[in-house]
């Protein structure tokens, strides 16, 4: 089962798909919120899910919502309400909304994408940097961040073939890693960008992404030369990469006069710290 994140109109849903069960689960409260544009979205759920059950005779609701732990704003994972298709649309037409019919066909829309992506994994890697495109991001970035990705994943594969558990033990080595390129922590660099619930690498500048990568990259080079199994060793390979991009980063910045880690990003015109500009 692997969490993705995918964008309606801008807005982002929560999703898991289970390659087992070959359903989607989307993040129930993600799509209340987007429907109704309230303040208090799960209050909101909350109510609707007794009227369901109770008053609009939805017997089975409850034995269709599973809880998976999803990642919040504070970038933490917690145990999230989620459903699939048949039970979001059910519970869709009992909500009032303009939005209820795009939404609808937003759903149909994933199944089918998820189908052609099985087939051929490479519309995956098309889907995303078309999302990436619609939300103003140029080629070059687009480009630098897919590349980065590709060595994240790569990185986070040997982890789990390495005695290493994802969620809490994987955001540990990351922010190792982190800390040893940049001088900060993974909170400290969002801090400085101002950002709150949103992904750090998507407001990071071509040479943070380049340097994270490098970081990433080194990280697993070590950990595979010396074998490294379970957390303290890898610790200890954490630290050698993320140092190998300290020093390419400090010889990049003395000879070029630039900072790499600054607090740009690409949050609205209205929001600071500075914004970088997503076209060329």
């Amino acid at each position: 089962m692997a969490e993705e994140l995918r964008i309606f109109e801008g807005n982002k849903i929560r999703s898991y798909y289970d390659d087992e069960k070959e359903h989607w689960y989307f993040s129930i409260i993600d799509i209340i919120s987007i429907l109704t544009e309230s303040k208090n979205p799960r209050r909101y759920w909350s109510d609707l899910k007794i009227k369901l059950a109770d008053d609009e005779g939805f017997s089975q609701l409850y034995e269709k919502i599973v809880q998976l732990k999803l990642k919040a704003s504070d970038g933490k994972k917690y145990a999230t309400d989620c459903t699939d298709v048949e039970t979001l649309l059910r519970i869709i037409q009992s909500v009032p909304s303009k939005k209820a019919e795009p939404v609808k066909q937003w759903l149909a829309k994933v199944g089918y994408e998820r189908m052609k992506e099985m087939a051929d994994p490479t519309t995956a890697i098309d889907r995303a940097r078309e999302t990436y495109k619609k939300l103003g991001y140029s080629e070059k970035w687009i480009q630098q961040r897919m590349t980065g990705q590709e060595t994240r994943n790569k990185l986070t594969d040997y982890w789990k073939d390495h005695e290493i558990s994802e969620g809490e033990e994987y955001a540990i080595l990351t922010n190792i890693i982190h800390q040893e390129w940049s001088g900060l922590s993974v909170k400290e660099h969002k801090n400085l960008k101002g950002l709150k619930s949103q992904n750090l690498r998507d407001h990071m500048s071509e040479a943070e992404l380049i340097f994270t990568a490098l970081a990433e990259l080194s990280t697993r080079q070590v950990a595979e030369s010396e074998n490294a199994i379970g957390m303290e060793e890898n610790k200890h390979a954490a630290i050698k990469g993320g140092k190998v991009a300290n020093r390419a980063r400090k010889d990049f910045e003395q000879t070029t006069g630039q900072k790499v880690v600054t607090g740009d990003n690409f949050l609205p015109q209205s929001k600071k710290p500075k914004q970088i500009k997503k076209k060329d």
